[in-house]
């Protein structure tokens, strides 16, 4: 590896630890939420309940929306260090506070981190990054996400001492949930520290003329990741607003983001993670079970996430995306019979981590790499804020709906309806997902603008 492309490496490691953060935050509250409820006095109330779950998404949503305007006008590397700050601070209130208020309140300024950096990372990474290996660097990304996730699921399962002894239950309730949170703290000033330490994006510097600042970047970062962006960024008008966006120019590629986007989360993968418990239950297994299904599917998430770090130089974007939706597609449809015909146990688990394996090496790390590539510089900060919100509300929407579905169609009609989703967003795909593979960021706006 040649100087410079440790130079490239390391910035995007730093910026893929949003990523990190975004994992751990998101998973963190499954583990601690038997025990806050019983603290705070809601386990009772399920309308409180679903407040404290859901305080964070309503964060996402509003930190994806300012992400776009504000990197646009003040830079990605200072709203890199905000998220950090965010998500730091959001750390520590949530396991301090004592007040439900409060405690809300810290959730929603994580979740407004965690709308910025999943917009910011991969944005920022793909204009540092040199174009044959941009894919990778995007998909380091995923990798931390993956990462944080399985980080929480390991940190609840070793902080939560045994429920049926009572000096240990009344340690969960008063401080172990607490330091699920707490620990957060870690990564996050780590985030802090290093986010000063990164140069800022030179797609930004060129949009905003700043030319001496450049030549900094130029002796320090890869020389043909900055050329290639030289041409466009020429083009660029110091910002981008949604008018802009929604012209005809851009409307067929930004329905493309948004259907890219949105199906990462109707896929329906992330109910495993926030729903485990009723799968696996419906699946025949007890608590203990329950468990140690959900640290292999954590497990089996980053194993797969490594395989894509490897596949998306070599297959490429629209190939693997194309697995991803028709292979969940058939994964589902199988999973679905089988609780339809009510089997239970290993073959269950099987399918699972099967569905969690295509998701990890296709869609998870693509989707980011994708919204990353298509846009032209001129309206990339906008574009990903308004594609990264729509994700999110993919997400509220998916999560949300996923209890009301379950009652109504049973998990074999939830997970049919999961499959059609797939079939038709495979076809979709076919017709209008790109390959952007090798191709410059100045190759891409010809082609898609």
């Amino acid at each position: 590896m040649q100087p410079n492309n440790r130079f490239v490496y390391f910035i995007c490691m730093v910026s893929a630890m949003g990523g990190l953060l975004f994992g751990y935050d998101w998973v963190v509250i499954g583990g601690a939420k038997p025990f806050y409820e019983l603290f705070f006095g809601i386990s009772e109330s399920p309308v409180l309940q679903g407040v404290a779950m859901s305080t964070a998404l309503v964060g996402c949503l509003v930190g994806a929306m300012i992400a776009g305007a504000a990197a646009d006008r003040y830079g990605r590397k200072p709203l890199l260090t905000v998220s950090a700050i965010l998500f730091t601070v959001s750390a520590i209130g949530t396991g301090y506070f004592d007040d439900f208020t409060l405690f809300n309140i810290a959730r929603f300024i994580g979740g407004v981190g965690i709308g910025v950096a999943s917009a910011l990372s991969p944005m920022y990474i793909a204009e540092v990054s040199p174009a044959h290996i941009r894919g990778t660097m995007v998909s380091l990304n995923q990798m931390t996400i993956v990462i944080g996730i399985l980080a929480a699921q390991i940190v609840n399962m070793l902080l939560a001492r045994d429920t049926s002894v009572a000096a240990s239950q009344m340690w969960n309730i008063t401080l172990g949930w607490r330091w699920m949170f707490w620990a957060e703290t870690v990564p996050a000033a780590l985030f802090l520290a290093m986010s000063f330490f990164i140069p800022e994006s030179p797609v930004y510097l060129k949009m905003r003329n700043e030319r001496l600042r450049m030549k900094d970047m130029i002796s320090s970062a890869d020389d043909s990741s900055l050329e290639e962006t030289h041409h466009t960024s020429q083009l660029s008008p110091r910002s981008s607003h949604l008018t802009t966006l929604l012209s005809p120019t851009y409307r067929s590629v930004l329905l493309l983001g948004l259907v890219i986007a949105v199906f990462q989360q109707w896929c329906g993968t992330n109910v495993i993670f926030n729903y485990a418990q009723e799968i696996f239950v419906g699946a025949g297994f007890d608590v203990d079970g329950m468990f140690i299904n959900i640290v292999i599917t954590g497990i089996a998430n980053v194993v797969f996430t490594f395989v894509a770090l490897y596949t998306i130089e070599k297959w490429g974007r629209r190939t693997l995306m194309l697995i991803g939706a028709g292979g969940l597609g058939i994964i589902y449809f199988i999973l679905g019979s089988c609780y339809f015909l009510e089997l239970k146990g290993v073959l269950m688990v099987a399918l699972v981590v099967t569905a969690i394996s295509i998701y990890a090496m296709t869609l998870g790390p693509v989707t980011w790499t994708l919204l990353a590539e298509i846009f032209p510089n001129r309206i990339r900060g906008i574009a990903m804020a308004t594609c990264t919100f729509a994700l999110w509300v993919g997400c509220c929407t998916l999560t949300f709906s996923f209890p009301s579905m379950n009652a109504v169609l049973g998990s074999s009609g939830t997970f049919w309806v999961y499959s059609t989703i797939c079939a038709c967003a495979f076809l979709f795909l076919w017709h209008r997902c790109p390959e952007t593979k090798g191709k410059s960021l100045e190759e891409l706006e010809k082609e898609l603008a």
